[in-house]
C-alpha cells in the first residue's frame, strides 16, 4: 500500500513538473503568440478582467495534458508495480485537483474545454497505467 502512495505521490508530481515545464518551453518557443496568450490569462485572473482565450492554444493545451496524463499514468504504474489503484488514485487526484483549478478559471475559459480536461483525466491516466503493461 506505501508503494502504491508512494507512487500516486510520484505521478502527481510527474504531472505537475511536465504541466508547468511544457508551458514554459512554450511560452519560450512562441512569446509573441503563446507567451503573451499566457500572460494575458494570468493577468486577467490577477486583476478579474475579461480574456479571449485562443481555441488553437486550448487545443494544444488537451493534447499536452493526454500525452503528460498517460506518461504521469505510465510512471505512476511503474512505480507501484501495478496498474488498476495506483493509476485510479492518481486519476482520482488529477481530477480534484483539476476541478479546483478549473473552479479558478471557469469564466475566463469555454465551458467545452473544462470538461474535456477534466473528463480526459481519469480514463488518460488509467490507460498511462495500461501502456506500462502493453510496453513491459
Amino acid at each position: 500500500m506505501v508503494r502504491i502512495i508512494l507512487a500516486v505521490i510520484g505521478g502527481f508530481l510527474a504531472w505537475s513538473i511536465l504541466w508547468v515545464g511544457t508551458d514554459q518551453v512554450m511560452m519560450t518557443i512562441w512569446p509573441e503568440w503563446y507567451g503573451a496568450h499566457q500572460l494575458g490569462f494570468e493577468k486577467a485572473m490577477t486583476n478579474n478582467a475579461p480574456f479571449a482565450a485562443d481555441t488553437s492554444i486550448l487545443l494544444m493545451h488537451l493534447i499536452r495534458a493526454v500525452l503528460i496524463t498517460l506518461a504521469a499514468g505510465y510512471l505512476t504504474a511503474l512505480i507501484a508495480g501495478e496498474n488498476k489503484r495506483s493509476t485510479l488514485g492518481l486519476g482520482i487526484l488529477l481530477l480534484l485537483f483539476g476541478i479546483g483549478v478549473q473552479a479558478m478559471a471557469w469564466s475566463y475559459l469555454p465551458i467545452w474545454y473544462h470538461l474535456i480536461f477534466l473528463a480526459l483525466l481519469i480514463p488518460m491516466t488509467i490507460a498511462g497505467g495500461r501502456l506500462r503493461n502493453n510496453l513491459a
